[in-house]
């Protein structure tokens, strides 16, 4: 009878005793190098070989035990939108993440498709999060906001206009995007606006057209909500319907969503600005290299290192629950296409 093959037996996981022993020095020493505790001096040489023994090794501190020494995790949840919203936030969210990293938070998206506010909240309390940045796609509830501070979260952050009992809010108000767009193409005389809703429902969507409207109030100019999708068929069919809907001007959500339609507005032969002045947001390149040039609101945000501080310092010292900062301003760049 043919013996089973010898399993390789496992290897040890290495400890920070481990990590201690190769590099000389004590494990409150590797606990202080790999924990980036900056009370207690240590020369750079020592770090060095800390971390070297740990690399080494293949030694990872461990999260759970990390969490009971500090407290509180070091988790910071970011609860990811349910639709594309577009390079500019990208970047920004891209620029926060890796900002938080470098601040020695582990940074963990979330996606909440389907949940509602309270249940989104519970799922992220599971995780015990030191701090939730929510972009304001779900609508947190006073009530959600109690619950994951309960479960250890030291700050919630919310990135919308609307207020929510005990959390920062760090405001992105859209609505001003909207607003600057529609009042650019009032003062160039238009008083028949339509305004691109993504049929995906983007993350901004209902914020820029209630700026959009807002503009016009008290105006004797109106505004069409025109569905469109991110599709080179779905702009040609609202390009093919243009003359047909008697308006004179678009603001189309933003720059992507602007050059798509520009481009098939001119294939079905509508002239851009004569027949249809186009306004986009976000003010990428691209537009730029359009003809005729895209006019576009841009956008001035906070950067994302600068809201990563501010994150550190809500959950160092989570006082002042209730503060509002606008962390973005918009104008416009008026070019050839308005």
């Amino acid at each position: 009878m043919s013996q089973a093959p010898e399993q390789p037996a496992e290897r040890p996981v290495p400890t920070s005793a481990d990590v201690a022993r190769l590099a000389g020095v004590s494990r409150a020493t590797v606990s202080y190098v790999l924990n980036n505790t900056s009370a207690v001096r240590i020369s750079e040489p020592t770090r060095v070989r800390v971390r070297e023994a740990a690399e080494e090794l293949g030694y990872v501190p461990h999260a759970a035990a990390r969490s009971l020494r500090a407290g509180h995790t070091r988790i910071v949840l970011l609860p990811s939108g349910h639709t594309p919203v577009g390079p500019l936030y990208s970047s920004f969210l891209d620029e926060l993440q890796c900002a938080l990293r470098r601040l020695d938070y582990t940074v963990v998206q979330y996606a909440s498709l389907g949940l509602g506010a309270d249940d989104a909240a519970r799922a992220w309390a599971e995780l015990r999060p030191v701090a939730v940045i929510s972009p304001g796609e779900i609508e947190l509830t006073a009530q959600g906001v109690e619950l994951l501070k309960r479960s250890g979260a030291r700050a919630v952050i919310t990135l919308a206009p609307q207020r929510v009992e005990g959390t920062h809010a760090l405001v992105m108000d859209q609505r001003e995007i909207g607003l600057c767009a529609v009042r650019h193409l009032l003062e160039r005389g238009h008083r028949r606006i339509g305004v691109v809703v993504p049929s995906a429902r983007g993350l901004f969507a209902g914020p820029r057209l209630a700026g959009a409207r807002k503009a016009v109030a008290g105006t004797d100019a109106v505004v069409e909500p025109l569905e469109m999708a991110y599709e080179e068929e779905s702009a040609a069919r609202l390009a093919r319907r243009w003359r047909g809907l008697g308006l004179d001007a678009v603001f189309a959500y933003n720059d992507e969503y602007a050059m798509l339609l520009l481009r098939a507005l001119q294939d079905a032969g509508v002239s851009v600005p004569g027949e249809a002045a186009v306004i986009g947001a976000d003010d990428l390149l691209l537009g730029r290299l359009l003809r005729p040039r895209l006019t576009t609101v841009r956008v001035d945000m906070v950067a994302g290192r600068d809201l990563a501080s501010l994150v550190d310092g809500v959950v160092r010292d989570p006082t002042g629950v209730g503060e509002r900062r606008d962390l973005l301003t918009a104008s416009v760049v008026r070019r050839e296409s308005t």
